[in-house]
């Protein structure tokens, strides 16, 4: 049975970041990222690297962070009360892009390894992983979404076939704003606590799903960045970035984590875009395309059956 191993993660939680980096700069040719280390001596530290206004990323961040801390908070492990108020450390990548094309989608991502301090349990390890990925359309293509759920679903059955079903769904049931009844995006994976296998097998099924977003959303950059828009689709971008501002201050456990355990406050909300609006659905150009999101695409569905919607 393998073990826990710290600097194997963090090792690899840089060259991931990095990768996603160069997979960026791929498409991105008017800015070079802006890279920042942080370190605060009561909490540990690491680096942000963003990008802002290029011409194909209006705003991104890729940031990794190593922190360690006194007491967990209650937000970091649902399922594991118990370890709460106990040292702790936790490392990991997040990641948020917001395109300047309306009919590219956000994504965001979170892969991260937690280690509590309290006394080892016979019956369960003081690790685990967590994380995951969603999309967030403006503008719906259906083999976009057919394409981003295939490579998770491709990423979770090299360790367990029951994955992806379990982890879609929990994904769907997380990304939902109750205020609005809507879902924020198609969803992806979502994982809370992942230490059912030994450590190497947690370990590698983190690494697959890193690598099947850096694949996914570069072949979604290439199909969509030269698709033509107009100031039309823009204030529609601008107005569904509103949904997403929501879910992250209200909603968003990784925002509320870092925040109660006084983290660095641009990284905590590198993720809000750079320009939002609330003009409010009834001054808005509500056409056919744009009826579709809220009609079509941001309803839960299994995207590899055979969706209904046909494209032109």
């Amino acid at each position: 049975m393998t073990t826990l191993n710290i600097p194997a993660v963090a090792s690899w939680l840089q060259s991931w970041q990095q990768s996603v980096i160069d997979m960026l700069l791929t498409h991105e040719t008017k800015v070079a990222p802006h890279l920042e280390a942080w370190s605060y001596p009561h909490l540990g530290g690491g680096n942000s690297q963003a990008l802002l206004q290029g011409n194909i990323i209006e705003k991104g961040g890729v940031n990794f962070s190593h922190i360690h801390g006194e007491s967990l908070p209650d937000s970091a492990t649902p399922s594991r009360k118990h370890l709460v108020g106990h040292p702790f450390e936790a490392l990991g990548v997040s990641l948020v892009i917001h395109p300047e094309n309306p009919f590219l989608p956000t994504t965001h991502a979170n892969l991260r390894l937690f280690v509590s301090h309290a006394p080892q349990s016979d019956e369960h390890p003081n690790w685990w992983f967590g994380g995951g990925y969603d999309l967030t359309p403006y503008y719906g293509f259906t083999d976009d979404c057919q394409l981003w759920h295939q490579k998770a679903k491709d990423a979770c059955d090299l360790t367990d076939p029951s994955f992806h079903g379990r982890f879609k769904k929990e994904c769907d049931d997380y990304f939902v704003l109750p205020h609005r009844k809507e879902q924020r995006g198609i969803g992806g994976l979502f994982f809370d606590d992942i230490n059912e296998y030994d450590f190497d097998t947690c370990f590698n099924f983190i690494k697959h799903v890193g690598d099947s977003l850096t694949q996914a959303y570069n072949t979604i950059l290439s199909r969509r960045k030269d698709h033509p828009w107009e100031d039309k689709h823009k204030a529609f971008q601008q107005m569904r970035r509103g949904r997403y501002v929501e879910f992250n201050l209200l909603y968003d456990r990784g925002t509320l984590f870092g925040l109660k355990t006084k983290g660095r406050t641009e990284s905590i909300l590198m993720s809000l875009p750079p320009s939002v609006a609330w003009p409010g659905e009834s001054v808005m150009h509500i056409g056919p395309e744009e009826k579709q999101l809220t009609d079509y695409y941001l309803i839960p569905r299994d995207w590899l059956a055979n969706p209904l919607l046909e494209e032109e």
